[in-house]
């Protein structure tokens, strides 16, 4: 049998910005708990969850890491975040199987716009979410105006548990007002003791004590008639009461923190397995076909992969949470999306980089194992005879991408192994060969999840990369009608090749009226997987040119469409009408028909006031009011078109309309301008035609390029 049941199961999931405290609150908790003998810090490089050499180098988390502590007869998997919304997947995936949050706030900063960005993915798995006011030792901390801050971005859900009776450098004393208890700290931090409300805060403490009673009572009509017959509640009605308002979003409890000085990190974690729900007081997960799988360890056999990383001799180390049942070491699983069969061999419990073996988890509890065969983030694996399926984790999409080759020539197949990998560790990172730009692209949230990836393909795999700016995927049209003639001959003894085709070409546009002039025979539409269409009319009369070389001409025209006239690149929105030509009974074949196609088609776009498109983003950035001007002057520098303004929460948030073309090194410039105090989001929006300068000089590129490869 497992050590702790699943009613003794904790699962948290620490989050804020970066420099917020998680990694330093961390440690507190595995030093109250026993597990380390002394607490490490950031600073010294030397803390149980920021063990990996890139976290160390930078001086900040990078990667989600899985500990626990066993705390008064409860076992507490804790799940460290990094702050930095270019990780934000690693964050995602920790909420995904966490039981509740623990959202914690830098005293002097407030909050912050990361913070912002998490609470977005709190609301989607309606997570249990406690707030914790951290730093508040610092001398430029504002415990109210933090309060203020939360309320106004969360809601007046945000209640006061805990409040600082003093801050700054002075900050030892916590008054608990669902406890109507002081702690009071040595210098040292650690276990506090316990006295009376002092009388000059005693009103202070019942009026807050009043607003959490009443909070917790409104949402429970039991308590609510307790309430109302006694005029209070006691501590245990309290803690039932704000249990199920944590399980329902109604109530998200604030308390106080110095993690660095380690004061009130034993309350939190007290509060944590007195109040805070466990799996099984959670709602039962959904399946894909919106069933019930209830959190019970009686349960058939269930669990969900969150996490896969690939350790150097160790091979893929999957990360998973019991849903049902028991897992135990030697079963064998069904993968639900794959049906392979996988062999659990052996399970472990995690803390940072170390491994304990265990024989067994539970239902609600949080491993790893080793060595899967074909199991991936988002699979589940069940038993035998079962057909469980758990809905997926949504990452979001990617917001840069850039070029990657390998330094030297013949790592390519390597290269690509490489990136396959980082691609099953992290979901949020696309990798694919566009065959248009003819590059390798990976996509990311941003140039430190890029600078993430370089140094695990150079470290790692020992491949030497350099990034490049992608290539832009400019799309061409033409914007009036034009004819163009051409004939194709060639003899060079016996048999030669001979075709002449008469062709019109015009911009297609949806409800355009039928060819003037000709006679329609034959209409075919194409949806060009590029985007657009080309709409191909057979206008011939009297038989000039047989039917069977339609499809050669067709053809060509398809050709110099993929590698447009102007630029090379692919043209769409035309109407191609072949309405005349010549052929000769012996030298007329379908590649004569072919040629004559493509240069007719060639020539007449050059004909018909060609239009370069290039590929417009929508970019909606969140900022700091008082960063707003800068923003927006940045933006406009790059050729951007500001479509509005508007308040979201107590951020401004600008929505513009962006060439990809400027949008290269954006997310470095937009970090470096706010000192990371912005975010923003950008999604494909249309094609839209580029400034006649600009045409010019691609061109003239193209063309430069052109003569070069014929020398």
């Amino acid at each position: 049998m497992p050590e702790f049941d699943t009613a003794h199961v904790k699962s948290i999931v620490l989050l804020g910005h970066a420099g917020s405290g998680k990694t330093t609150l961390t440690e507190c908790m595995l030093y109250e708990a026993g597990l380390i003998n002394r607490r490490g810090t950031v600073a010294e490089k030397n803390t149980v969850s920021d063990y990996h050499e890139l976290e160390q180098e930078r001086g900040n988390s990078i990667f989600s890491k899985l500990l626990h502590t066993k705390w008064r007869g409860y076992k507490i998997n804790i799940i460290d975040t990094p702050g930095y919304d270019d990780f934000v997947g690693e964050v995602i995936s920790a909420l995904r199987v966490a039981d509740t949050g623990v959202m914690l706030l830098n005293a002097v900063n407030g909050v912050e716009v990361t913070t912002d960005i998490i609470w977005d993915y709190t609301e989607q798995f309606k997570t249990p979410m406690i707030f914790a006011i951290n730093k508040l030792d610092d001398d430029d901390a504002d415990f109210d105006r933090t309060v203020a801050e939360a309320k106004n971005h969360f809601g007046s859900k945000v209640q006061v548990v805990q409040y600082p009776r003093q801050q700054g450098a002075g900050f030892h004393e916590i008054i608990d007002v669902l406890r109507m208890t002081m702690y009071k700290f040595k210098d040292t931090g650690g276990k506090p003791e316990k006295l009376p409300i002092p009388d000059d805060e005693k009103a202070k403490a019942d009026e807050l004590h009043r607003e959490l009673v009443e909070a917790i009572a409104s949402n429970d009509e039991t308590l609510m008639e307790k309430y109302f017959d006694k005029g209070e509640l006691d501590e245990d009605e309290m803690k039932v009461g704000l249990k199920k308002a944590m399980i329902n979003h109604d109530i998200f409890p604030l308390f106080c923190l110095s993690a660095e000085r380690n004061m009130g990190s034993g309350r939190l974690m007290g509060f944590i397995d007195n109040v805070c729900p466990s799996a099984n007081e959670m709602p039962p997960q959904k399946t894909i076909k919106n069933e019930d799988l209830p959190c019970d360890e009686k349960g058939p056999a269930c669990m969900f992969i969150y996490k896969t990383v690939s350790e150097p001799h160790v091979g893929e180390l999957s990360f998973f949470k019991v849903y049902s049942g028991c897992i135990k070491s030697g079963m064998e699983l069904e993968n639900e999306s794959t049906g392979v069969s996988e062999k659990i061999n052996q399970l472990f419990l995690v803390e940072g980089n170390k491994r304990t073996n265990v024989n067994e988890l539970c239902a609600g509890d949080i491993g790893a194992t080793l060595k899967l065969k074909n199991t991936h983030v988002n699979n589940t694996l069940h038993a035998k005879g079962r057909s469980y399926e758990l809905k997926p984790i949504e990452f979001p999409p990617p917001n840069i991408t850039v070029a990657v080759e390998s330094t030297k020539k013949g790592e390519e197949e390597k290269l690509s192994q490489a990136l396959h990998q980082l691609r099953e560790e992290d979901p949020t990172l696309i990798v694919e060969f566009s065959p248009e730009l003819k590059q390798m692209l990976i996509h990311a949230q941003g140039d430190m999840h890029l600078a993430v990836a370089k140094w695990k393909i150079e470290h790692n795999f020992k491949i030497e990369i350099k990034f490049e700016k992608p290539r832009i995927p400019y799309r061409e049209t033409i914007r009036r009608e034009a004819d163009a003639t051409y004939r194709h001959k060639k003899q060079s003894g016996g048999a030669g090749q001979f075709g002449e085709v008469f062709m019109r070409i015009e911009p297609w546009y949806e409800g355009i009226a039928e060819p003037h002039g000709l006679n329609v025979r034959g209409r075919d539409t194409y949806d060009l997987d590029w985007g657009g269409k080309l709409i191909f009319y057979n206008c011939i009369v009297g038989g000039a040119i047989d039917a069977r070389f339609l499809p050669s001409i067709l053809k060509g025209v398809m050709e110099k469409m993929h590698n447009g006239p102007l630029t090379g690149s692919y043209a769409r929105d035309i109407r191609v009408c072949v309405y005349d030509g010549k052929m000769h009974p012996v030298d007329s074949n379908d590649i004569s028909f072919k040629i004559a196609g493509l240069q007719a088609f060639r020539q007449a776009f050059k004909d018909a006031d060609p239009q370069i498109l290039e590929p417009v983003y929508k970019v909606e950035v969140l900022c700091p009011d008082d960063l707003t001007g800068a923003v927006m002057g940045d933006l406009q520098t790059r050729r951007a078109i500001v479509e509005g303004i508007d308040a979201e929460r107590n951020f401004q948030k600008i929505t513009a309309k962006v060439p990809l073309a400027e949008m290269d090194g954006y997310s470095s410039s937009l970090r470096s301008l706010t000192q990371g105090r912005a975010k923003f989001r950008s999604t494909f929006s249309e094609y839209a035609p580029v400034p006649y300068d600009l045409q010019r000089k691609l061109m003239d590129e193209y063309n430069k390029t052109e003569k070069e490869e014929v020398v």
